[in-house]
């Protein structure tokens, strides 16, 4: 998880995580922690973590996404039931972080149940010390509403490190004072272009009503990548389009092919700038990597927020672009639309 900022901030190196010191919190995670037995959640956070304890909270109650008995519910649906157990790389059919994460690294993961939260930040701080005393490394932290996020936040000040969504994030910057109000930032002139590799369910709905509006383009893994080049050529009029691999469980590509879509996209993206393409809203978590490694982007300034948790990151160098990398499950059906400015 990328710290979002609504305000233009510092630097930021979306493919290289900074190790964490005593006066800042870095994050790492996912709103629905999606992540295989082989990791990354795990095994970044271990990278990152040296002998320390860190909390393990991927709640955002203002995007549905609430931990309880150290259980993530997705709505009012366990995660393990909601359209994530069908997320073609990542499907998630354990709703129990703790047994999860367990899976991901060799050290010890606990629980600070709610009722230890709902105490306050002291009670909070008691049980992370028995956790510590007991060889725990990782806390996963119950936190159903925005209060129990403050008071994780206010109760976590002292760590190195922690690890959670958005939610936690912004608890965080409301203690620090960096929640500033959202200032206008001008970003590149030029048109733009939707790039949707998520499988989502929010996604999917943010591409089918992108798909009335915009030229669109599905592409096919078993298609020659020439294809999909020549079509965005062919559609560069300085309109917006739409680029997307995106499909409903029953029409999914296999597994194998998601590595060859992901690649064409980044292919896509770099053609796209080539041709004038200054806004590149990008949806999925492996496609916003793909599209990132593909223009050989180091660093963003992060910008105003679309949408609350989807900012938008600014790039440097001699051609200035405006990118909008979502997370699947974020966002309004309209963010498409709305990032590329379609009507």
């Amino acid at each position: 998880m990328a710290e979002a900022r609504p305000a233009p901030a510092a630097d930021h190196h979306p493919a290289e995580p900074r190790p964490g010191d005593c006066s800042t919190s870095d994050s790492t995670s996912d709103s629905t922690s999606d992540s295989t037995d082989a990791g990354n959640i795990g095994p970044v956070t271990d990278a990152l973590l040296d002998t320390d304890l860190t909390v393990v909270c991927p709640a955002s109650p203002e995007h549905g996404r609430t931990v309880y008995m150290g259980h993530l519910f997705v709505g009012q649906d366990l995660l393990s039931e909601s359209s994530m157990r069908h997320h073609p790389l990542t499907p998630m059919t354990d709703s129990d972080l703790v047994r999860v994460l367990a899976r991901q690294t060799r050290h010890p993961v606990g629980l600070v149940p709610l009722q230890s939260v709902r105490k306050g930040a002291d009670a909070v701080r008691a049980e992370l010390f028995s956790l510590r005393e007991r060889g725990i490394r990782y806390a996963v932290t119950d936190a159903v509403d925005d209060t129990d996020l403050v008071t994780i936040a206010s109760a976590t000040q002292d760590l190195r490190l922690l690890t959670g969504a958005a939610g936690l994030a912004r608890a965080v910057g409301m203690l620090s004072g960096t929640v500033r109000t959202e200032e206008v930032v001008a970003l590149p002139s030029g048109p733009g272009i939707v790039l949707a590799g998520s499988c989502s369910a929010t996604t999917l709905a943010q591409v089918a009503l992108a798909k009335t509006t915009l030229p669109s383009l599905r592409l096919d893994p078993a298609a020659n990548r020439d294809e999909a080049v020549r079509w965005l050529r062919e559609h560069a009029d300085g309109r917006a389009v739409m680029v997307y691999s995106s499909a409903p469980p029953e029409d999914r590509a296999s597994q194998d092919a998601a590595p060859v879509l992901e690649e064409t996209l980044g292919v896509l993206a770099a053609t796209a700038v080539g041709l004038g393409y200054r806004r590149l809203v990008v949806a999925g978590g492996e496609t916003s990597g793909a599209v990132v490694n593909a223009l050989g982007i180091r660093s963003v300034r992060i910008a105003a927020e679309e949408d609350r948790g989807v900012p938008w990151c600014l790039s440097g160098g001699e051609t200035p672009l405006a990118l909008l990398l979502k997370s699947g499950n974020f966002g309004r059906p309209d963010l498409l639309l709305r990032a590329v400015g379609a009507p």
